[in-house]
């Protein structure tokens, strides 16, 4: 390990806890992934974004990180108890599709937000439907602590020590999102193994020795983290929902598999909620943003992960439109710094080292359990050391920007600028209208530059005059 201790918070402990690797050499976590039944939003984004960068910063500090990210395919219901419709079946009901075709669809649209966003951590990809022998042999083994109704397997949340622990159910009322499902020995006990209902066939699903039918969800994350990971492993991330009943049902399952009290993992990490004006964000309203919602409005996808790393976390944090336009200028900024950093380099000889100390401040507030905010502002210090010489700064940046991914020494004004749906013209065409506009200016034909203004400005295109970013130009949406 290099730098200062890392110290994360263990939402199992809620307190703040050095962070001491199983295996320094091969430091496993799992990130609990998408149910693929609809597009993910970007709440559900927030989550893989912090992911991302607790693996990358695990490198940064010196570890060779093992990181596994699941698909979900089946099993979700559309309650994360075990009430209603399988979240996957009703989809492809909806869209008059197989389940497999709303899989691989939504499967790749997620993952194609993914490469926008610039997340690169994930070791492997696991998809539950891989992994259904295992399942079945993982309910076997925990069998003893499960009772059978006409739904399916149960499992007995009484057979293990302090249930819901994680969720401190008795205080922050984590039980008041389970559904009633009859035949239940105790409200939080959960299913193992759902059997299809008689006279009805689904598109997925499986013989077992309770009958045909497919898994339960939480079953589906112990095996897969337990199998590709190791039984303990080091970090479990999910969304803040998750905490309230997913993720202790992954911990009673794991205690019962290994006959002890071990949760599955030494340290559970969550990221709190997105919000907008209107509440959580959640996809059950039908009303929510995507990732290519930003785009379509102009804002290229690093200034969300940019907004994203200027919070912390575990804090809520509000999406507003005006919030990604700031995160965005502040992009726009510190490329156009880069810029200026490249164009200096040859005169290097005029500064002197000095990144070390930055490079430690940026080191401690990265092992003080994430602080993105105060490691983003780092950048800022960087860009203002002019007594520094350019290529140490643009080293210290490159190296700061391999926890960050913001591919800050790559992007350019031309990437930053992404021409929304609603535009009519193309980024060409504004730059041949513009490239005529400085020659009128030139030859001192304002007429003619007014009216090529004019038709820009009807065209939806803003001329920035003046801008002191030095941007030219903005579609206004």
């Amino acid at each position: 390990m290099t730098g200062s201790p890392l110290t994360l918070y263990n939402s199992l402990t809620r307190s703040l806890e050095p962070f001491e690797p199983i295996d320094p050499s091969n430091v496993r976590v799992y990130t609990c992934g998408p149910t693929v039944y609809n597009y993910q939003h970007i709440g559900n984004m927030r989550a893989f974004l912090f992911a991302d960068t607790l693996g990358r910063m695990l490198r940064w500090k010196g570890y060779p990180t093992k990181h596994i990210i699941n698909i979900t395919d089946v099993g979700h219901l559309t309650s994360d108890a075990d009430a209603g419709d399988d979240k996957m079946e009703k989809a492809a009901a909806a869209q008059a599709k197989s389940i497999w075709e709303i899989a691989a669809h939504y499967t790749d649209a997620f993952k194609q937000d993914v490469a926008r966003l610039n997340i690169t951590t994930t070791t492997e990809w696991t998809v539950a439907t891989d992994h259904i022998p295992q399942m079945i042999d993982f309910a076997k083994k925990i069998e003893a602590d499960c009772y059978e109704i006409e739904g399916g397997l149960y499992f007995d949340t009484s057979k293990v020590p302090h249930y819901g622990a994680l969720a401190r159910a008795a205080t922050d009322e984590g039980e008041s999102r389970i559904d009633p499902v009859s035949g239940k020995r105790h409200p939080q006990d959960f299913a193992i193994w759902r059997k299809s209902p008689p006279g009805e066939q689904r598109q997925m699903e499986w013989d077992s020795p309770w009958g045909r039918g497919a898994p339960g969800w939480h079953l589906e994350c112990s095996v897969m983290s337990l199998q590709h990971l190791g039984h303990p492993f080091d970090i479990h991330t999910g969304g803040i929902d998750h905490r309230e009943i997913h993720h202790p049902n992954e911990i009673a399952q794991n205690q019962a598999f290994c006959g002890c009290e071990d949760s599955g993992a030494r340290i559970w990490m969550h990221n709190n909620f997105l919000v907008d004006r209107r509440g959580k964000m959640s996809k059950s309203s039908g009303d929510f943003l995507r990732l290519q919602t930003l785009i379509d409005a102009g804002f290229h996808p690093l200034a969300y992960r940019l907004m994203c790393l200027q919070a912390h976390y575990r804090s809520e944090m509000e999406f507003t439109w005006e919030g990604l336009a700031a995160a965005s200028v502040r992009l726009k900024r510190m490329v156009m710094a880069v810029e200026k950093l490249h164009s200096l380099v040859l005169g290097d000889a005029k500064g002197r080292d000095g990144t070390d100390q930055l490079l430690r401040a940026f080191d401690d507030e990265l092992s003080s359990d994430l602080n993105t905010p105060a490691a983003v502002a780092i950048l800022d210090l960087i860009f203002g050391r002019s007594d520094l010489r350019p290529s140490d700064r643009l080293t210290a940046l490159q190296s700061i920007d391999a926890v960050l991914g913001l591919d800050l020494l790559t992007l350019t004004r031309a990437d930053l600028r992404v021409r929304p749906a609603t535009a009519t013209l193309s980024e060409t065409d504004i730059e041949t209208q513009l490239a005529a506009r400085k020659e009128a200016r030139a030859a001192k034909d304002f007429a003619r530059s007014d009216a090529i203004r004019d038709a820009l400005t009807a065209a939806g295109v803003e001329v920035m005059d003046g801008d002191p970013l030095g941007w030219d130009w903005k579609i206004d949406v």
